[in-house]
């Protein structure tokens, strides 16, 4: 048994039993083909610079770092995880991303967060930033042959910071010469950054998805892990943090970064012997040759002629997507809550230069500040779409949000090594006001009649609708209260000190409020006035007035009889 660090060591009683079960189920045979991952080949193998044994993890972080505590608060069940928020955000994205690319594959975004927790516990420690980034870089081992296979530079350094060895970088810990290939751009600044999470995780989901793999099954779930990380131990404990999270997950705050750092040597088991595949002549074996002589045994004075080499038969390159374009134009206008018009469009176009029909287009609403941009649905801010036989894929339904700003509508198309983008910039404009009302009248069942209760009784079901030029009006807002005429005769609002008409009921208990702010009105202008009490209000006619603040003005008389003896 390989050793594990301590921040794996101290996972739940859970994890534990599901690694055991998942031991049960990651049988794959290992592959002994040559490296592919940065060959740009269809399937990364478990021989993949990507692939290299590196150990189960390389993080020696404290506890409260390792360990991500749930909040009480949060009320999540036995087993439940804390993920930092950038981090859980990354890994559902990238599963609705992958989603639209790859259907078939059926990433679930715990394994990418089983990943991420033993690579880099989610980029704990390192401070993981909102967009993505950490404030420290995050870099393995040097991958020179001591305890790790050995990987000699491929990115001079770009990456790594090393121009004579690789290291594995980024939350997700991928090798440079594996990022060539598979690097993505998960959250639409238009780079590939395997430091930056949302990055790193797309490119790992779509690594993990190549072949055509579907990985809801375990042998094919087995492969894709060990293509990652050529370690059973490695294989058993993601999966086991994957069961954990999908039995429940709950986000938790970004940790700020700390001052501690990796091991640059951890405790690894010894590398891998290998069995030579050739012997020396002279030590156990005989020559059955001369270098440089050839010999005939029919005719010792004749060369063997070398026969013709057998001319390959060409295989055809598939078309693969090549480009995304927009039809039509680029900028989408609305009103603050209304559906846009204009429906996004772009095309999907192959490079033999052929329409990319059923290719899965993913639209995205991104960098909003109209507090809402939906697909219909609060919340809805992805669509994954189909592209038609002309390679056309339409993204219906979309929504503004309630407030003046803007968005952007990101387009991406993916393969298994590329992704293409198109951006729609989103223009959501302040919905205009509508014009105030010019007149309040009674609109409840019984308006035709004056409003007449006995004392003792409340007037309730009272309700007024407020339109302009016979439309009705939304927004409208009134103030309420009892009044009284003046010498000059003019209605003004009752002294609540000497007042002993009829009341509204206060917050508090025998509170008498004798004025109430109503409003807004709803769609169809109207207002529900609140029930007038007449617990001590002796036998007479009062007056209600309902009043907008452009002086639109209602006045209700109120007629309150005596109760029978």
């Amino acid at each position: 048994m390989k050793p594990l660090h301590r921040h794996l060591v101290n996972t739940s009683r859970k994890v534990l039993c599901t690694a055991a079960l998942a031991a049960s189920l990651t049988t794959a045979a290992v592959v002994t083909n040559t490296s592919t991952a940065d060959a740009g080949e269809s399937e990364p193998t478990p021989d993949s610079p990507q692939a290299t044994d590196r150990g189960d993890a390389r993080l020696d972080l404290p506890d409260n770092v390792a360990d991500p505590a749930v909040p009480p608060a949060a009320g999540a069940g036995e087993g439940a995880s804390g993920i930092p928020a950038t981090a859980l955000d990354a890994y559902k994205r990238a599963q609705t991303a992958v989603a639209a690319a790859l259907p078939n594959c059926k990433l679930p975004w715990e394994l990418l967060a089983g990943i991420g927790r033993v690579e880099s516990v989610h980029a704990s420690g390192y401070g993981l930033k909102a967009d993505g980034y950490t404030e420290r870089p995050i870099r393995g081992p040097q991958l020179n042959g001591q305890g790790f296979a050995e990987v000699k530079d491929t990115d001079k350094g770009e990456w790594d910071g090393d121009a004579v060895y690789d290291k594995a970088v980024g939350p997700m810990q991928f090798i440079p010469s594996t990022w060539a290939t598979w690097g993505a751009d998960g959250n639409g600044d238009s780079k590939r950054d395997p430091n930056n999470i949302y990055d790193a995780a797309l490119g790992a989901g779509l690594y993990l998805c190549a072949g055509d793999r579907n990985l809801s099954d375990a042998a094919q779930l087995d492969k894709a892990i060990l293509s990652y990380n050529n370690s059973r131990e490695y294989v058993n404990t993601v999966v086991g943090f994957m069961r954990q999270y999908q039995s429940g997950a709950t986000q938790v705050p970004n940790p700020p970064a700390g001052t501690y750092q990796p091991p640059t040597s951890p405790v690894l088991p010894n590398p891998r012997t290998t069995t030579p595949t050739h012997t020396t002549p002279g030590r156990g074996t005989s020559p059955t040759t001369t270098p440089g002589k050839t010999t005939n045994p029919t005719d010792p004075a004749k060369p063997t002629p070398k026969p013709e080499p057998e001319k390959p038969t060409p295989t055809p390159t598939p078309a693969r997507l090549a480009k995304l374009e927009a039809v039509g134009s680029t900028e989408l206008r609305a009103e603050a809550g209304s559906a846009f018009t204009a429906v996004p469009r772009i095309k999907a176009v192959l490079s033999d230069g052929k329409p990319a029909a059923n290719q899965f287009i993913l639209f995205a609403v991104e960098d909003d500040t109209t507090d809402g941009t939906n697909f219909g649905k609060p919340g809805k801010a992805h669509l994954a779409v189909q592209t038609d036989a002309e390679g056309v894929a339409a993204a219906p339904g979309l929504v503004a949000g309630v407030q003046a700003g803007t968005f952007t509508l990101r387009a991406t198309g993916y393969d298994t090594s590329s992704q293409f983008t198109v951006n729609f910039k989103g223009f959501v404009a302040a919905k205009p006001a509508p014009a105030p009302a010019d007149l309040l009248t009674r609109s409840d069942a019984g308006a035709a009649k004056p409003l007449e209760v006995v004392a003792g009784q409340a007037v309730k079901g009272v309700e007024v609708q407020a339109t302009a030029g016979g439309k009705a009006v939304a927004g409208t807002r009134v103030t309420a209260g009892l009044v009284e005429k003046n010498e000059a005769g003019q209605w003004v609002p009752v002294d609540p000190a000497k007042a002993k008409g009829p009341w509204f009921k206060g917050a508090k208990d025998g509170e008498k409020l004798f004025s109430a702010d109503l409003g807004p009105s709803g769609v169809d202008g109207k207002i529900v006035v609140p029930e007038l009490l007449t617990g001590d209000v002796a036998p007479g006619t009062y007056h209600l007035r309902l009043i907008t603040k452009e002086n639109v003005v209602l006045v209700l008389d109120v007629k309150v009889t005596a109760a029978q003896a």
